[in-house]
């Protein structure tokens, strides 16, 4: 489906080099923000103090967070089975011990609701918080390979190269966002730093199948117009694609509340960037490689009625 179909073919290639360079600059911001001044993760990769906590009537999500916020402490607030319990996680301070962490919290909130009943109080250590960091990064080095192998037995090892550069970049620069303004960094950022990697992919595969298709069907053309060629003609399509993604992204991020707050906001990152980056990252990289129309059509093979019906079916 198409909203519009553009007639004239769109010269992205002829700018290619000033989208790169500006995409280097992007890149090496996000890795300097990322050393110097590092991710905010949250206790569950730093260690701290879940406080579960009970009220006789549903529980008021936001205005706990509110009241524990007046009082000066910095804790993640959200439903826990039921509306009537609450999971909070805190970051535990220096020389204070998880029992008096507690009782202060638990102070506080009898203050706002005398209904309130401490459950349980639970330590998470540093080791698991360093454990999960291991696992995360494992997890995205197995997905970044697994998308290089797809790609290049799909299509060719500059596809592939080309194609975890740019999800690569789009991973990196949603990193540097966190680090620049310290938002924190937990477990579902994590999850939506994943998704954004299948993500970005998906787009680039789309790009990457139309170039394979005009490489065939475009004999005469020159590389960087094949390339343009194949941008232009699934424009439509990721408009739609991305848009219907983004609307949905926004829902989550505008009443999602705040357990979903980073969340969305990593994805809505990662959508904008996607886009930029499989059109205008992962195919000048494609062109500046070597592609040619001889690494799809072998040589000796008669050009022609068969070539053509080859080229149209993907």
């Amino acid at each position: 489906m198409e909203f519009f179909k553009i007639r004239r073919t769109i010269p992205f290639m002829r700018h290619a080099l000033i989208f790169n360079v500006i995409s280097l600059i992007t890149f090496l911001a996000a890795v300097f923000f990322l050393v110097h001044k590092g991710l905010n993760f949250s206790i569950e990769f730093t260690g701290g103090t879940l406080i579960e906590v009970g009220y006789k009537e549903a529980a008021n999500v936001d205005a706990i967070r509110r009241t524990l916020d007046r009082a000066g402490y910095k804790a993640e607030v959200q439903n826990f089975g039921s509306s009537r319990e609450v999971l909070i996680r805190m970051h535990l301070e220096k020389n204070q011990s998880s029992a008096e962490l507690s009782q202060k919290v638990l102070g506080i909130l009898k203050e706002e609701n005398a209904n309130a009943e401490l459950r349980r109080v639970e330590f998470v250590g540093p080791q698991v918080g360093s454990e999960l960091v291991e696992l995360g990064l494992v997890a995205l080095l197995v997905t970044a390979v697994g998308i290089v192998l797809y790609l290049w037995l799909r299509f060719e090892w500059r596809f592939g190269l080309s194609g975890i550069i740019a999800n690569l970049h789009d991973v990196v620069i949603i990193l540097g966002f966190f680090a620049f303004f310290q938002w924190e960094f937990s477990l579902p950022v994590l999850a939506a730093v994943l998704a954004v990697l299948g993500y970005s992919v998906n787009e680039s595969v789309v790009v990457f199948d139309r170039v394979r298709e005009n490489f065939r069907k475009m004999r005469k053309a020159s590389t960087p117009e094949v390339i343009d060629s194949a941008i232009t003609g699934v424009i439509s399509r990721t408009i739609i694609t991305h848009g219907c993604t983004q609307m949905m992204v926004t829902t989550m991020l505008m009443f999602g509340g705040q357990a979903l707050h980073y969340f969305a906001l990593a994805l809505t990152i990662g959508i904008l960037f996607g886009i930029y980056s499989s059109v205008l990252v992962a195919s000048p990289l494609v062109m500046w490689l070597g592609a040619k129309r001889d690494q799809f059509v072998k040589p000796g093979r008669k050009a022609g009625r068969r070539d053509e019906h080859e080229g149209a079916v993907v």
